[in-house]
Order: structure tokens, then C-alpha cells, then sequence
């Protein structure tokens, strides 16, 4: 449950990715000529690098991230102009093979029969290659490709699409299996987003099940208003990344998956890692029953503890945030404790909450019935938010924050340390 740097931008995700640095541009090519995403197009692949990074590839162009002008593909890829001069890609993934780190976060390009695989913007020996040398019993010319994880598919694959027939390659036996799903849009691209699957059609969108291809909710969605940030799109509003200096968390926390969640006012943030990148949605995205807000959150074990007024929540996280039945119950049946909580912690492989009241600190043991409640003095007072992880216990005020090696040294001291600001190597967040 270590906090991963760079997790706590509190903005929109759309107004969050940023890409590689751009090559020089070329002074011949007319800015004005360039093709803008938020008109409208039909990408031909889209993909995120193992940094995290989602490029969108259009023609001869690419666009790095969820907002920013589009740039020549071949600045970042030069290859796949200079060796196939083909001036587009069919279908593109990252890989998903953690048994084989020779192939993983490797991306793989497909134009017409020939594959091409990158690391870190390098082209791998060898490549390009003919699709079946890699892929065998997948064919060429495709129009879109997806990786799918165990756990999501049956077993680490990869998703080929060609028009409505749909080519499951399995990674580890190099079989595949073949299906069609005419009711699913044909898909120009597809990507994996936050355990999600995302068929790009037009300027539209459809979610589908990696598995069976089923369609729930209501598709088509515009594209402009998730995947980019356009004028007059979206949901979320013009948020910038803020000023170290400005930074305000309400609650923080990191679950036994590494998920890292970060949470200021109705918005809230995640990051998986650093290869998924940093995502922000409003907290009725994940937790619809939690509105305006929250006040503490911790995890333990496979649950997530939200806490607004004297509620609390316990949804499962590993069940796409399920509220568990029964809930929410006050704070008084769930944790022993009344009033407003400011904030609340869990250290890793512990089944002690530690909950901030003022200048109180209350340890709450969650395996037993009742609760049992011991309090202790804090040093400080005012915490906005509270995190535990491998490398202490991170207090959060204002734009500062304090470090203590363990809950037993905050507990005993009488001295609050000195407080360290918030850098962009924390948090993310602007310098200046």
C-alpha cells in the first residue's frame, strides 16, 4: 500500500495527460493544416505507452494525451513512415504479459500485414515483422486491437477486430479463438481504460464486455465529451492543474491493490500506476450514494470506508464498488465514535483505523465487537487528510504536510514536526 508519486492532481483527468515532448516542429508544415480531434474525426487506433501516456492516431497524425494539438506520428514513431511509408496505423495495443517482461508494456503496431513493436519510442530488433511470425492465426489489414488481462478475459489475451468478427488471441498457448458480434459498432479503434473496454466508432463511443461483447447503458456517447478536452464538451468543467501551493485534499487513501484514490470536494482521483495514468470523475461516478463530498476515507482489506457527516460507507472494491448491504450506518454503530471526523488511516496489513478528531486521535480496532476505542492526544490540529503506507504516516494540511515513522511516534509526540510543502514530485501538482 505504498503511495506512488505523482497521484494527487486534484483536476479533471481530461485536463490531466500529458505526452512525450513534442519534436521541433517543422517550419513547413502549416499549423493551420493540422486536423483538430474536437471537430470530429474517426481515429484508426488508439493506444496508451507504458508510461501511461494515450496516443490517437489519425492518417499521417497523432495526438499525445486527452488534450494538446496533434503532431506528425512520425516524430514519436518515425519507423512507421520511414520503413512501410503506408501514412496510417490499422490497429495498435500495449501488451499485457507480466510472466514475459521481453513483451510487456511493449506497443504493438499493426499497418496493413506487418506489425511493428516499440519500447520507450524505440523500435525492437527485428521489426517489422509479418503478423502471423508474432500473431499467428491473426490476420492482416485489422481495424482495431485491445489488450485484455486475466481476470478480465478467461486468460491474457489480446482482442482483434475486423470488422464484426472479433480474433481472441491467447498470449500464453498463441491460439485463437474466433467470434462475432454484429450487434457491437465496427470498431475503428479500441482501448482498455480503468478495467473498462471502449469500442471508438465515428466520433462515438460504446462500452462493451471483453468477454461477450455485451452493450449495457445507453451507447452511443460522444467521444469529445469523455476521451478529450474540447470547447463546449465534457462534464466535469474547465478544471487547470492547480499550484502546489493550492492544493487541498479532503481524504486519501491507497488500497491492498495499489490503487491510490485522492478525494477534494466532488471530485476524486485515481491511479492504478504509473502506465494507466492519472483519471479524475466526480465521487457519484464510482460511489452514487456518496454525494456532496466526503470527509475521511480509509481501506482495509478488500473494502473502501467512506465517511460524510456521521456516516460511513463500505463499498468492495474489488466488485466495481459495490455498497455492501446493510450500509451506510452511522459512525457511532460502525466505528464507536461520534462527531466530525476530519480524517482516517489504515497502515498496511493492519486492522487498526486510526481516526482524527481535532487534536485527537482515536485508534479503532475494526476485527472487534464491539468496537474497541483507545484515544491519544494529537500534536497538531486542523488535518485535512491522512495516508499510511511502507514509508510512514503522511499528515495533509493546507498545501503542507507532516511525516511520522509510525503511528506510535505521532501518538507520543508532543512536538508536531516541521511541516514540508507539497512538491509536484508528490503530488503532481504545478511548482509555479
Amino acid at each position: 500500500m505504498e503511495l506512488l508519486p505523482q497521484t494527487l492532481i486534484l483536476c479533471l483527468a481530461l485536463a490531466l495527460t500529458n505526452g512525450v515532448p513534442v519534436a521541433p516542429h517543422d517550419a513547413a508544415v502549416d499549423d493551420a493544416a493540422l486536423p483538430d480531434r474536437c471537430e470530429g474525426i474517426e481515429f484508426d487506433a488508439v493506444t496508451p505507452d507504458e508510461k501511461g501516456n494515450t496516443y490517437f492516431f489519425k492518417g499521417s497524425h497523432l495526438w499525445s494525451g486527452f488534450h494538446g494539438a496533434a503532431q506528425l506520428s512520425n516524430e514519436s514513431f518515425k519507423e512507421l513512415d520511414d520503413i512501410h511509408h503506408i501514412g496510417h496505423v490499422d490497429a495498435a495495443f500495449r501488451m499485457h504479459n507480466a510472466d514475459n517482461p521481453g513483451d510487456h508494456d511493449h506497443i504493438y503496431f499493426f499497418l496493413d500485414d506487418k506489425v511493428f513493436s516499440y519500447y520507450n519510442h524505440t523500435l525492437e530488433d527485428g521489426y517489422p515483422k509479418e503478423i502471423q511470425e508474432d500473431f499467428p492465426g491473426v490476420p492482416s489489414h485489422l481495424d482495431s486491437a485491445v489488450e485484455c488481462p486475466k481476470g478480465e478475459c478467461m486468460a491474457d489475451s489480446v482482442l482483434f477486430f475486423k470488422g464484426h468478427d472479433v480474433h481472441v488471441y491467447d498470449i500464453t498457448t498463441k491460439t485463437v479463438k474466433n467470434k462475432t458480434w454484429a450487434h457491437l459498432p465496427a470498431c475503428t479503434s479500441t482501448l482498455r481504460w480503468l478495467e473498462h473496454y471502449y469500442c471508438f466508432h465515428g466520433h462515438n463511443f460504446t462500452r462493451f464486455n471483453p468477454v461477450t461483447g455485451e452493450v449495457s447503458g445507453s451507447y452511443p456517447k460522444d467521444i469529445r465529451h469523455y476521451f478529450m478536452k474540447c470547447p463546449n464538451f465534457g462534464h466535469g468543467g474547465d478544471h487547470q492543474v492547480p499550484k502546489c501551493s493550492e492544493v487541498k485534499l479532503d481524504a486519501i487513501t491507497t488500497d491492498d491493490a495499489g490503487k491510490s484514490y485522492s478525494f477534494a470536494g466532488s471530485i476524486y482521483m485515481r491511479l492504478d500506476t504509473h502506465r494507466n495514468g492519472l483519471h479524475a470523475f466526480p465521487i457519484t461516478r464510482a460511489w452514487k450514494e456518496v454525494s456532496n463530498g466526503v470527509d475521511a476515507v480509509f481501506s482495509h482489506g478488500d473494502d473502501i470506508y467512506l465517511i460524510k457527516d456521521d456516516q460511513v460507507y463500505i463499498y468492495k472494491t474489488a466488485a466495481h464498488y459495490t455498497l455492501i448491504e446493510g450500509y451506510p450506518k452511522t459512525l457511532k454503530e460502525e466505528l464507536g465514535i461520534e462527531g466530525h471526523v476530519d480524517a482516517a488511516f489504515v497502515c498496511p496489513n493492519e486492522h487498526t483505523v486510526h481516526v482524527i478528531q481535532g487534536n485527537t486521535i482515536h485508534y479503532v480496532d475494526l476485527i472487534a465487537t464491539p468496537r474497541a476505542v483507545t484515544d491519544f492526544p494529537l500534536p497538531l490540529s486542523g488535518i485535512d487528510a491522512a495516508l499510511c503506507n511502507a514509508e510512514g504516516i503522511q499528515l495533509f494540511k493546507g498545501s503542507e504536510y507532516y511525516k511520522y515513522l509510525t503511528p506510535m511516534i505521532l501518538t507520543m509526540s508532543r512536538i508536531a514536526p516541521h511541516p514540508l510543502p507539497i512538491t509536484s514530485a508528490l503530488l503532481g501538482c504545478r511548482d509555479a
